[in-house]
């Protein structure tokens, strides 16, 4: 698996309004082995804090005979019997690695600690098959990209323009923004899923993925963090919380079914784009585009995005797909996605909608919600293809790059075949009802 390669060490910039989210290691962090324990049926007294997967003394030649499959693992004693040590002994890649392990109301090995041993287990494994796959790349991934073309400075830079001047040149007409605050990083613990901003990479693990500031809400790894210039602005923290954020976080901080965004842009579009030709396929200018985000990201559900400020309806259709374009995962995610292309090749329209309608079971519930709603939404532009000339076909070759993007992520020069996914996207709107019932 060629990571570096995949994540674009020698890619050209990205678009500020393309996918700039790699996924990579968030695909490599689903693949590694699961922890299981491996229960002690002897018995024998055992420390509260631990569970069936302690064992007592044990040597490293027992531990191991115990420890099949890649993740199994045991916690024991070993050393001298006046003063044992508690071991952790774990397989993975098909050899039994011992750790001493520490318990102080927490477990931990190193620097991070956790509740229990199989939370520690399962974020070690995490660590281990990440760094096994794609160890080169993640020592160059903070070192490969500039920091003006990191999403963080791409909002940071929008946020200047549209801020008042704090300092004038007195021997020049421009006004210039300065910002020359260092961050103020603390180690975090991330909840669900992030992505530094600096080097768009997942943070992989469970706990203390990364480091956050606590002044402008800037996340990064933490060797990535060291690469950045004093330029920390506190009134981002508010702003930076609305695109490019992990669907399923979004709507637990906001406490929604839908995140705003669709909801507000799916109204205006039903209001006064349904007629328009070319809706989704045309776009609309970059600078309007870039100015009705920043008034989402920074008015939130008050944005005003009615006709009165944003007269071209492309503008806020572009938005909704940026909205899509920009998630971390997908609106339908790296699981689902091979199902759903088996899914549309079925031999019959029944077992196509059958097997899709099981498929989706399996999104979160924030995918699935805002699924729901937006193919509701597509059929009703479909409804008018007359006017609009946008029949579910041609909506689904505007979507599915934006809501099913290739699983592989190769760099190749040819066009992906993006046929299975057209097919996906069409079923859903067609049978939406069927489909979602």
């Amino acid at each position: 698996m060629d990571v570096a390669a995949r994540n674009g060490v020698n890619k050209p910039p990205e678009s500020p309004v393309g996918p700039v989210w790699k996924p990579d290691l968030y695909k490599l962090q689903q693949e590694a082995p699961k922890p299981r324990g491996i229960p002690c049926l002897r018995c024998i007294e055992k420390p509260p804090y631990y569970g069936d997967e302690y064992h007592g003394r044990l040597s490293h030649l027992q531990a191991a005979e115990l420890l099949l499959e890649d993740g199994d693992f045991v916690v024991r004693l070993s050393g001298p019997q006046e003063n044992p040590i508690t071991t952790l002994s774990l397989r993975f890649r098909n050899k039994v690695n011992h750790y001493r392990l520490y318990y102080d109301g927490q477990h931990y090995v190193l620097e991070k600690r956790f509740d229990s041993v199989r939370e520690l287990v399962a974020d070690g494994l995490v660590t281990m098959h990440i760094e096994a796959e794609a160890g080169p790349y993640i020592q160059l991934m903070c070192d490969v990209r500039a920091y003006e073309r990191s999403p963080a400075y791409m909002t940071l830079s929008r946020f200047k323009r549209r801020t008042k001047p704090l300092l004038k040149d007195d021997d020049d007409s421009s006004s210039v923004i300065l910002y020359d605050k260092p961050h103020k990083f603390r180690v975090h613990n991330f909840k669900g899923l992030n992505w530094c901003e600096f080097c768009s990479n997942f943070m992989w693990g469970f706990t203390a993925q990364g480091v956050k500031c606590e002044d402008c809400g800037f996340s990064a790894h933490v060797k990535c963090s060291e690469k950045l210039p004093p330029d920390c602005c506190p009134e981002l923290k508010s702003v930076r919380s609305v695109f490019g954020v992990d669907l399923t976080a979004f709507v637990r901080s906001r406490r929604t079914t839908r995140p705003f965004v669709v909801d507000k842009c799916v109204q205006e579009i039903e209001a006064r784009g349904l007629h328009v030709e070319g809706i989704y396929r045309i776009s609309g200018f970059a600078d309007e585009m870039d100015s009705l985000r920043m008034a989402l990201e920074k008015d939130g559900e008050n944005a005003d995005i009615s006709a009165s400020v944003h007269d071209n309806i492309n503008v806020v259709a572009g938005i909704l797909k940026q909205y899509f374009r920009l998630l971390p995962i997908p609106l339908l995610t790296y699981e689902v996605h091979p199902f759903l292309i088996k899914a549309v090749q079925l031999p019959t329209l029944k077992d196509q909608i059958r097997a899709t309608k099981e498929t989706l079971t399996s999104l979160p519930p924030a995918h699935y919600n805002t699924l729901k709603f937006l193919m509701a939404h597509l059929a009703k532009v479909d409804e008018h293809q007359a006017v609009n000339k946008m029949s579910s076909f041609n909506l689904s070759t505007v979507f599915a790059p934006t809501l099913m993007p290739p699983c592989n992520s190769k760099i190749s020069s040819s066009i992906p075949d993006m046929s299975g996914e057209i097919n996906c996207i069409n079923l859903l709107i067609l049978y939406n009802k069927n489909i979602f019932e």
